[in-house]
């Protein structure tokens, strides 16, 4: 059965989809901006046929457009907002969890919401078990010493074309979360910051692994 909660439930206004493989971690997805919780579910379900799907919309609006925490700028974040939005949507998991009986998911996030979901890995490591971050660049211009990312798997999928993230903006997120002890697969596709059928494959390769 399909569920859809109010943010009364859990903090975020989400939408919810069981899944027959109880072996495999459910999916997060996590919208970029403008998106809301429906965005990603035919990417979850085309990536993960058999996961579960926990997908909330962001709680911040720019000019009417749901996001997962604020901007100043293109490309400059408001770390104060970014820091509390990251702390509300780790809450968000943790409810969700035990609502419904879920292990730690995989985040898949795009754009706005890869960054939000990178922003977990560094401040709260253990709401998640791993993440495919699909044109993401670094949340915070100074991460947290000491996050523990070991045994997590991270997918960072940028594009060679995108006008949003720099080249050295992905590699530099990759250098970080290695430096915390994540194992990170970067791949660098012929693509701008649309999702693209490459993106499916390589996320769906990785979560198959």
């Amino acid at each position: 059965m399909n569920e859809t909660l109010t943010k009364t439930e859990l903090g975020f206004l989400h939408h919810f989809e069981p899944g027959s493989d109880a072996a495999g971690a459910p999916l997060l997805l996590l919208h970029g901006t403008g998106g809301d919780e429906s965005d990603l579910l035919p990417l979850g379900q085309a990536i993960a046929p058999s996961r579960a799907l926990l997908s909330p919309r962001g709680r911040v609006l720019e000019n009417g457009m749901p996001r997962f925490f604020r901007r100043l700028a293109e490309g400059v974040f408001d770390e104060q907002d970014l820091v509390a939005q990251a702390q509300a949507l780790a809450a968000f998991i943790a409810g969700a969890r035990t609502r419904y009986g879920l292990a730690a998911p995989v985040a898949v996030g795009f754009s706005n919401g890869a960054n939000i979901a990178a922003a977990l890995l560094l401040l709260h490591p253990e709401a998640l078990a791993g993440a495919v971050l699909i044109r993401a660049m670094p949340p915070l211009a100074r991460p947290p010493e000491g996050a523990g990312l070991a045994g997590k798997r991270v997918l960072l999928l940028s594009g060679r074309a995108d006008p949003i993230v720099p080249a050295t903006a992905a590699a530099t997120l990759a250098a970080q979360l290695k430096a915390h002890g994540a194992e990170v697969i970067h791949q660098d596709l012929a693509a701008r910051h649309g999702l693209t059928n490459e993106d499916v494959l390589a996320a769906r390769t990785f979560l198959a692994a």
